[in-house]
């Protein structure tokens, strides 16, 4: 596995370093870099960007959002030369479409699925199956139809034999960071949210439930450069960074855990 994966690399790293030469490198009158990345990134993708401008002068332009939207701009033609995602599918979508640099893509984080209620709140609920009580009235969850940590909270819900007594009560949310402020505000009972965007509220909220991983398919972050990307060679070094002790630490410091790589 070892030699496969440093096989990849250097078919990559060749496929990218011809594109430079044969008129695709990058444009002396566009240093900047655009990254489009999964909202529940942006703490994070923020201060990286910091951290990549202190090393290579240039700066980074971020596009949040839900996965599910960033890869509908990609394939309408949006300028992107990175992309990472809160899921798989969506990257995997683009690949299909031969959208992205195959041999670039690779997994760089994971997360936990958890739930949460606001801070004053009196209701007291230990485990998921709790939110189909009648005290929980409105329960805030991201759309499954573009956002990842919907898709994850939709297949909680079935594996748990809840999404019928649920579906009334949902309020959906065009990305996860809007379910933490639908919470926050108290403009509902109860949210399904990324454990990173828990531990940004500022005690705004409280977590009373950590998902099972086996109620759900894994949380792991994806990215890759895309094919049209003008800047591959600033868009290697930005995902290189990510792997650095430095970005391992960035990551760690906002609640991502590791992606354990197996031989």
């Amino acid at each position: 596995m070892k030699f496969l994966k440093v096989l990849i690399l250097l078919i990559f790293t060749i496929t990218l370093f011809s594109g430079c030469n044969s008129g695709n490198s990058d444009s002396p009158n566009n240093e900047n870099l655009t990254v489009s990345a999964a909202v529940s990134l942006k703490d994070a993708f923020t201060e990286m960007g910091e951290l990549y401008k202190s090393k290579t002068g240039k700066t980074v332009n971020f596009n949040f959002g839900a996965s599910g939207t960033l890869q509908r701009q990609i394939e309408t033609g949006a300028p992107v030369d990175v992309f990472a995602s809160a899921g798989e599918k969506q990257m995997e979508e683009l690949a299909a479409k031969d959208l992205i640099y195959w041999a670039s893509r690779v997994d760089f984080a994971r997360n936990k699925l958890v739930l949460i209620v606001p801070q004053n709140s009196s209701l007291n609920l230990t485990n998921f199956s709790e939110l189909a009580e009648a005290k929980v009235q409105k329960i805030a969850v991201g759309n499954p139809k573009t956002v990842p940590a919907g898709q994850y909270t939709e297949q909680l819900f079935k594996k748990n034999n809840l999404k019928n007594a649920l579906q009334e009560k949902l309020i959906l949310a065009e990305d996860v960071r809007q379910v933490l402020d639908y919470v926050v505000r108290g403009e509902v009972d109860a949210g399904v949210v990324y454990a990173t965007d828990a531990g940004i509220a500022d005690g705004k909220v409280r977590v009373t439930a950590t998902a099972s991983e086996s109620d759900h398919e894994p949380i792991s972050y994806p990215i890759a450069i895309l094919k049209d990307s003008q800047q591959k060679q600033s868009a290697k070094q930005f995902m290189d960074l990510i792997f650095t002790a430095d970005g391992q630490k960035i990551l760690q410091k906002y609640g991502f855990s590791r992606v354990v790589v197996k031989d």
